[in-house]
């Protein structure tokens, strides 16, 4: 009986230190550095915008961001490993879409978009159709116009099938009634290569590839809601009557592990550092735009962006 009681005694303190440990965790949090993977390389657009984010973490929490680097498969051989992580608030792991809902359903690739518990949706690179700066193509109309009277000859490069560009591609010549070819290519580099090179008439790209090659290339129509603050004279496509916002999304997700009452911390410190004016400004001048999904608001916006991007991708037969 004694050891019975003994042993009932030790299990309640257990669970009751447990259960304070996760508040003190949470009331303390963080109180060192936190591991942020990265799961694609060093040098592309989810690593800048980590870099971005590293010196503001610092500023308002006093600890650093330590980022580091697991790529492979598109993004799919870190998010496989992510509910592998320890979840005590201390790794992170960045989550992009269209990748998260599409990958699955592709193939299996060792996770399920259920599977990610994303906890802050902070910024999209919003879609945008480029072409080189001395293209016959002045306006978004003037494209258009060219691919009714020759299908299939305008061309656009990439990054990638099954992506952003590529959705919004096929989502676009749908829109507008027009049919063109698109050319995958490894990366948003390699696009926009392929573009100066006038391998392609044009580029499915981003708004950071008008930021970056202003010098050589420019933007026809970007995918926002309203005009983008650092391309103040480059109408969005809902102007010209497409309803087409969309872009590659980005966010920050935890293992399932990771106790409610730090998910909900780190959620509200991702929406500070999103809320910095200075954080703001770096992120626009380099082609950015500002999105504020919290971890409450974060299942209903993957279930609302699931439906478009999906439909997409079965109507060009990337999935089944």
């Amino acid at each position: 009986m004694y050891v019975k009681f003994k042993f009932f005694t030790i299990m309640a303190l257990v669970a009751i230190f447990s259960i304070s440990g996760s508040f003190v965790l949470a009331d303390d949090y963080p109180s060192k550095g936190v591991n942020y993977v990265i799961p694609f390389g060093p040098g592309g657009e989810s690593d800048i915008t980590a870099r971005h984010q590293q010196p503001f973490f610092k500023k308002l929490f006093g600890q650093d961001l330590i980022i580091s680097y697991k790529p492979g498969g598109g993004g799919a051989v870190g998010w496989a490993q992510l509910n592998k992580m320890k979840g005590d608030g201390y790794n992170i792991m960045g989550i992009n879409l269209p990748h998260i809902i599409v990958k699955p359903q592709e193939k299996a690739v060792g996770f399920t978009t259920e599977d990610i518990t994303g906890v802050y949706m902070f910024h999209y690179t919003p879609d945008a159709i480029v072409v080189t700066n001395d293209s016959e193509f002045k306006t978004l109309d003037d494209l258009i116009a060219y691919a009714k009277e020759n299908p299939g000859k305008v061309t656009f490069s990439g990054s990638g099938k099954g992506t952003a560009n590529h959705l919004a591609q096929l989502r676009f010549d749908k829109m507008a009634g027009i049919k063109t070819t698109y050319v995958a290519f490894k990366g948003t580099g390699a696009a926009v290569t392929a573009l100066l090179g006038k391998q392609v008439v044009a580029e499915w790209g981003y708004t950071s590839v008008g930021a970056k090659q202003a010098e050589k290339a420019r933007m026809l129509a970007v995918a926002m809601e309203k005009r983008h603050p650092e391309f103040p004279d480059i109408p969005t496509f809902k102007e010209l009557g497409y309803d087409l916002v969309s872009g590659a999304f980005r966010g920050i997700a935890v293992p399932k592990s990771t106790p409610e009452d730090i998910r909900m911390k780190l959620s509200d410190m991702i929406g500070q550092i999103n809320a910095d004016p200075e954080f703001r400004k770096r992120m626009e001048a380099d082609g950015m735009a500002l999105l504020d999904v919290d971890y409450k608001g974060y299942k209903a916006f993957i279930d609302e962006q699931a439906k478009v991007m999906l439909e997409a991708a079965r109507e060009a037969n990337i999935i089944k």
